[in-house]
């Protein structure tokens, strides 16, 4: 069973992070209703529901004060629930609320994108790598910690969810093609998973992105923190298929969504293959 321990179980105030005991009393009550009936629950921290109040504060996911914010989130929730949760689930499908919050026609909060028609404000062409890099460096600071304080006691695993449309080629006899949609995967899945996995961005977004693409080390600064291999399992979720063609270089590519039954064996085969 699938559910998520949100920000309800902490206030923020003025800039310090505060228990909320009615919300820990509630997910305390509905983690135990769930074992009494003989259901293992997934708890996953962050399911796009970030506090207003650290929008305002210093701007939300778009800030490194959001790393260590989820950080004291996360010790609240190991510490309070982590005595009956064997499995965790740090954020759930980062792609899509960086991509749709912060690009594209911001569609998700917090609604900023480069189209002035859509939104008050934003950079597509670069807050979505910011805000995604950062949510990268709170999933790996909160695995850190969990195996550092409470994996060995608890003995529960931990991990991030992510999702990733197969991306197949408009004209599979066109190396064009072929080649865009390796790079859409890259973009989509490679985004979150690479790094995880290599402890780096795949080299075309590197190539592609340039400077608007965050670098780091293989370790946080300050932190015992190793980047790559920074999870206990991977959840993939995958939803449609989108055709793929190749278009001039720095213009947005035609794709059309379908339904292909194929299309969640292929992108399960290429996270096995690739990662």
């Amino acid at each position: 069973m699938h559910i998520d321990s949100q920000y309800h179980g902490l206030e923020y105030i003025q800039g310090t992070v505060n228990m909320y005991y009615p919300g820990i009393d509630h997910y305390n009550a509905v983690i135990d209703a769930l074992l009494s009936k003989g259901i293992e629950p997934y708890v996953t921290l962050y399911h796009w529901d970030l506090p207003q109040a650290l929008q305002d504060e210093y701007g939300g996911w778009l800030s490194e004060n959001i790393i260590d914010d989820f950080l004291s989130f996360a010790d609240t929730c190991f510490a309070s629930f982590g005595d009956r949760v064997k499995h965790w689930i740090t954020i759930n499908e980062p792609y899509n609320f960086v991509s749709q919050g912060y690009g594209g026609f911001g569609t998700q909060a917090p609604g900023r994108c480069s189209i002035r028609v859509k939104c008050s404000e934003g950079d597509s062409k670069i807050e979505p790598y910011i805000a995604g890099h950062n949510a990268l460096m709170a999933h790996i600071s909160v695995v850190a910690l969990y195996r550092e304080k409470y994996q060995a006691q608890q003995r529960g695993s931990i991990g991030i969810c992510l999702d990733s449309r197969w991306y197949e080629p408009l004209n599979e006899t066109s190396m064009d093609d072929l080649e865009a949609s390796g790079r859409a995967l890259d973009f989509h899945l490679g985004w979150f998973l690479g790094p995880l996995v290599f402890g780096d961005y795949p080299s075309s977004m590197r190539t592609l992105v340039r400077d608007s693409l965050p670098s780091f080390q293989n370790r946080i600064p300050g932190r015992r923190v190793w980047v790559n291999g920074s999870f206990d399992f991977i959840g993939l979720n995958h939803y449609t298929t989108t055709y793929v063609q190749a278009g001039r270089p720095s213009y947005v590519s035609a794709s059309f969504s379908s339904i292909n039954p194929d299309g969640r064996f292929e992108v399960s085969c290429t996270f096995v293959i690739l990662y």
